[in-house]
C-alpha cells in the first residue's frame, strides 16, 4: 500500500496476533517498523517474520520489550524508538497491546480489574502521550487504537475488559478533537473475536454463559483485522469495525440498542433453561 512506503511505524502488542500481522503487512509495503511487547523471545521471533517481508535495504526494523502500563518505561522506550538508533522519528502509532480475563464479577479479583485498566487503558494513554510531542512538532501523523466490540457494548463475563476498552474509546473520542490543530489523525478499531493467542487463552477460562452468548459468531483471522485497520488509517477513517457481523452489530447497537440487548439476553435465557444448575 503506497501510503506506508517509507513511513515509520511503532506497534505495541506486536509480537503476535493482530500486531504481528500488522507489522508484516507494513514491512511488505516498504515501511520501517518497531514492535513492542513484554516477552523478549516472542519479540525476537516476531521480528524475524517481519524482517522477512522487507522490500528494500533502507527499511529499519527493531523491537523493544516494555510494559505499557509503566509510564517511565514507556517514556524511555519512546525516546529509544525516536532516536537515530531506532526509527529516527515516527509517522504512525498503533496501540494494539491488550489483555483480557473473562470471569463473573465476584470471581474477578481487584487485581484483575486494575490490570485490565493498567494495560488496556493506561497503556494506550501512556504510549500516546509519550509520542505526541514528536507528532505535534512535525505537524502530521496517525494514531490507531485497537479497541474491541466490547469497547462499544458489554456482555456477560467481561465487566473488567469491557470497562477498560470503553475507557480507551472515550480517551480516543476526546483526543481526536485535540489532534485536529496538529494535523494528526485518529482511528479506532473495534474487532470482533479474532484468532489470536490472547483469544485462545480467554477460551480456557471463559464462563459457559459467555460462550453461549457468543454462539457461532465467526472468528476472524488476525491478518484480516490488520488489513482493515491499515486501510482505515491510510484513509484517515475514525471508527472501523472489521467483518460483516461486526459491522451489523455496531449498526444495530447504535440505532436499536434495545434489540441488541433483547438478543443477547435471549441467548442467556436459553442457556439458563438448558442448564438450570449452572452458576448464576
Amino acid at each position: 500500500m503506497e501510503f506506508y512506503f517509507n513511513k515509520r511505524v511503532f506497534v505495541t502488542g506486536g509480537s503476535s496476533g493482530i500486531g504481528l500481522e500488522t507489522a508484516k503487512y507494513l514491512a511488505s509495503w516498504g515501511a520501517s517498523v518497531w514492535i513492542a511487547a513484554r516477552g523478549e523471545q516472542r519479540l525476537k521471533d516476531g521480528l524475524v517474520e517481519v524482517e522477512a517481508k522487507r522490500v528494500n535495504a533502507t527499511q529499519r526494523f527493531g523491537y523493544i520489550s516494555v510494559d505499557v502500563g509503566d509510564p517511565q518505561a514507556v517514556r524511555e522506550a519512546a525516546a529509544k524508538v525516536l532516536s537515530d538508533d531506532g526509527l529516527g522519528g515516527l509517522d504512525v502509532l498503533i496501540n494494539n497491546a491488550g489483555v483480557a480475563h473473562p470471569a463473573r464479577i465476584l470471581e474477578t479479583s481487584d487485581d484483575i480489574y486494575e490490570h485490565m485498566m493498567r494495560v488496556n487503558y493506561f497503556g494506550a494513554v501512556y504510549v500516546t502521550r509519550a509520542f505526541l510531542p514528536h507528532l505535534f512538532e512535525q505537524k502530521r501523523g496517525n494514531i490507531a487504537m485497537v479497541s474491541s466490540m466490547l469497547g462499544f457494548m458489554g456482555i456477560y463475563g467481561y465487566t473488567a475488559y469491557a470497562a477498560s476498552k470503553y475507557a480507551m474509546t472515550g480517551f480516543a473520542d476526546a483526543l481526536r478533537q485535540e489532534l485536529i490543530d496538529h494535523n494528526v489523525h485518529m482511528t479506532v478499531v473495534f474487532p470482533p473475536d479474532t484468532d489470536t493467542p490472547q483469544w485462545h487463552e480467554e477460551n480456557k477460562i471463559k464462563p459457559a454463559e459467555t460462550k453461549a452468548i457468543a454462539g457461532n459468531v465467526k472468528v476472524l483471522p488476525p491478518e484480516d483485522v490488520a488489513l482493515v485497520m491499515l486501510k482505515a488509517i491510510a484513509k484517515n477513517k475514525y471508527h472501523v469495525v472489521p467483518g460483516g457481523m461486526g459491522k451489523f452489530t455496531h449498526f444495530m447497537h447504535r440505532h436499536a440498542p434495545g434489540v441488541v440487548r433483547w438478543v443477547i439476553d435471549g441467548e442467556l435465557k436459553k442457556f439458563r433453561k438448558k442448564h438450570p444448575g449452572a452458576s448464576a
